[in-house]
């Protein structure tokens, strides 16, 4: 699970301090105030390790990717052409993190459950190192015209040997944060470093993003066998996971004590606890055919109809839902705006799957969001105990005249917030008090 995150120079961000992320993050806030920029930092990070150029130091992206950062300097703050991007992150993972004196194996140097990564670079990398509990290894620039690296230790008394004949200096990292083959090959206790890469790796492929703009229904689906690792970014391949979940066989457990279920029954369970529909089923045109319909019914009494033929909602909100339940369990998902064209009731329901998801399955969920219905359902089961106070982690964001700004929402175990921001969804009373004057107003005209 991805624990923190810090940001530095970073678009809208000169520094965003420590953002803490729990088992459900919910960032709020207004138009143009860097929401959307942390999200885009975790996105830049994973399509990096996704990039199969290893001498790129970010993928910035491109209309295909999660994340379209344009380049460096679209990215960097006040696209300072002298800046620097200054990113970290911390994930804990369930086995500990072993790092072995090379030369007496009982010798542990560190040992922890959490491990971090930092990365400072422009056009090329100054510094990158990874965390393991209190110590850090890494990779920093030399001074000098020439691009030309050295490793470093710090937290411990451990320090890297170079192997005999080899005190050549090291060429830079591959990617952001990769150590060259050559740190391997010149130093003798240097082996343990492509494991800390690995770490990273696995921690951002684990990390799935659905955006805002979701696909229309279609009236069918073709399906010739297709595995995907997510539902696409605009829940795309929804209906191609539903069919891989079920052709794997699948199974979602609910609980001691009631019968498992497939993701399609669990999915069609779902909705309708949202009142959205009664019956959910994908089937094939034919038996045998390529070809599938997501068939559904309002209520009990209505007849089947396509997908296509119900309210636009249910198929909105259905790449949530399968995502959240077709990844891998302790994956870390990413949800921006998921309550778009969606009815304030199911907007609340959101805030049920986000906890079910974590509480069934691990799933962490990271979203952007707009939508109070979705906040007071989940402040409500805080209170009811449904959810623990340490699993949710509440920000808003306000933009500046020069930068953005991030408060941490201090939630108690009651689900109160006791730093509500003035106006973060708006002046509703100000509205009401505004209606009642002016009908107190007409009523006055017509009397006179």
């Amino acid at each position: 699970m991805l624990t923190r995150l810090r940001l530095k120079s970073f678009k809208s961000w000169p520094d965003t301090g420590d953002i803490n992320l729990r088992p459900i993050t919910g960032i709020f806030g207004t138009n143009s105030s860097g929401k959307t920029s942390l999200i885009q930092a975790l996105l830049l990070l994973k399509q990096t390790a996704d990039s199969p150029d290893r001498s790129l130091v970010f993928n910035f992206g491109d209309r295909k990717t999660p994340a379209d950062l344009g380049d460096f300097h679209s990215t960097v703050h006040g696209h300072d052409a002298n800046g620097l991007l200054d990113m970290a992150i911390d994930w804990k993972i369930d086995r500990s993190f072993k790092v072995v004196n090379s030369k007496n194996a009982n010798q542990v140097v560190t040992d922890s459950e959490q491990l971090g990564f930092r990365i400072q670079a422009a056009q090329i990398v100054r510094e990158m190192a990874y965390r393991v509990g209190d110590a850090t290894f890494g990779m920093r620039r030399r001074s000098g015209n020439k691009p030309q690296y050295e490793l470093f230790s710090d937290g411990t008394d451990f320090s890297f040997v170079h192997t005999m004949g080899r005190k050549w200096p090291l060429p830079a990292p591959t990617k952001c944060y990769g150590f060259p083959d050559q740190a391997r090959a010149y130093f003798q206790n240097a082996g343990f470093v492509a494991d800390l890469e690995l770490a990273l790796e696995e921690r951002l492929k684990d990390v799935y993003y659905l955006g805002p703009l979701r696909a229309y229904p279609e009236r069918q689906y073709t399906w010739t066998g297709a595995q995907p690792s997510d539902v696409g970014q605009a829940g795309e391949f929804v209906v191609d996971a539903i069919l891989a979940s079920r052709e794997r066989g699948d199974k979602i457990s609910r609980g001691r004590g009631y019968k498992r279920l497939t993701l399609e029954q669990y999915v069609a369970e779902w909705l309708k606890k949202l009142g959205l529909i009664h019956d959910f089923r994908v089937e094939p045109l034919a038996e045998g055919s390529p070809v599938f319909e997501v068939k559904v019914r309002r209520t009990s009494e209505a007849a089947e109809v396509l997908i296509t033929d119900v309210g636009f909602g249910v198929s909105q909100i259905l790449p949530v839902l399968v995502l959240c339940f077709y990844v891998p369990d302790r994956s870390t998902v990413i949800l921006e705006q998921p309550e778009i064209h969606l009815h304030p009731a199911v907007q609340a329901g959101l805030a049920d799957i986000l906890i079910d998801a974590w509480k069934k399955r691990q799933v962490q969920v990271i979203l952007e969001s707009h939508s109070e219905h979705l906040l007071h359902r989940l402040q409500r089961r805080l209170a009811e105990n449904e959810v623990n106070e340490e699993d949710i982690g509440l920000y808003c964001c306000k933009a500046g005249r020069t930068c953005s700004n991030i408060t941490r929402l201090e939630l108690d175990e009651f689900g109160n917030i006791a730093n509500w921001p003035q106006n973060f969804f708006g002046d509703q009373f100000g509205e009401i008090a505004a209606m009642s004057k002016a009908a107190q107003q007409r009523k006055r005209d017509r009397a006179s």
